[in-house]
């Protein structure tokens, strides 16, 4: 696969493992949140190359839209940048940070948070207003995706159910209860089963 041009955030897998490497999720993402947005901690490399050294791990903006208990659910069609995870549900929203994004945010919290904002504003129309919390980080290393992506899930709180999609990979979103989701686990990317079975958690 050809990803022309394309520089994205990486940080070193033996970091991820020094800091206390996991499976699944981790409700303390400011012990490597604050580490991986550290100068010298982090690089741009080139998405091709990304793919495929288990060296390092990119990092992933995943964000859950959600209103009251429920989450906003979709399904990645053709177009979807990661083409290993077509067809799959997911209830995440995000992509890679690529160095076009550097200038932006310096890899300082506030500005990695302006870029995450961004970003899922590219992918879908926010119609209402929100807030905005890093909840979790998120690895699956039984997987050729999850070995060299590592997620970090911010929750949008949403005033109001109102989210229209922008992108054209984005198929059916909905939004769903905990149970109505599990109904549909077995249709999900890992990450988004991590998240599901631990929904109560980050949306209390």
């Amino acid at each position: 696969m050809s990803y022309p041009g394309e520089n994205v955030l990486v940080v070193r897998r033996s970091l991820f493992d020094e800091l206390g490497s996991f499976q699944g999720l981790n409700f303390e993402p400011g012990k490597y949140l604050d580490a991986f947005l550290s100068r010298g901690n982090n690089l741009f490399l080139p998405r091709v190359q990304a793919e495929i050294d288990s060296t390092y791990k990119q990092i992933i903006p995943y964000v859950i839209l959600a209103h009251s208990d429920k989450a906003v659910h979709y399904v990645r069609g053709k177009k979807a940048g990661e083409q290993r995870l077509v067809a799959k549900g997911s209830i995440g929203i995000g992509g890679h940070l690529n160095d076009g994004d550097a200038g932006l945010f310096n890899l300082e919290e506030e500005h990695y948070t302006r870029v995450v904002e961004r970003e899922v504003h590219e992918e879908v129309h926010l119609l209402t207003k929100f807030g905005n919390r890093v909840a979790a980080l998120i690895n699956d290393d039984t997987t050729d995706v999850g070995r060299v992506h590592l997620g970090i899930v911010h929750v949008f709180k949403l005033a109001e159910p109102r989210v229209e999609k922008r992108e054209a990979m984005i198929r059916g979103l909905t939004f769903l209860t905990k149970e109505e989701l599990m109904t549909r686990r077995e249709s999900l990317e890992s990450w988004s089963q991590f998240c599901v079975d631990s929904l109560d958690r980050l949306l209390p």
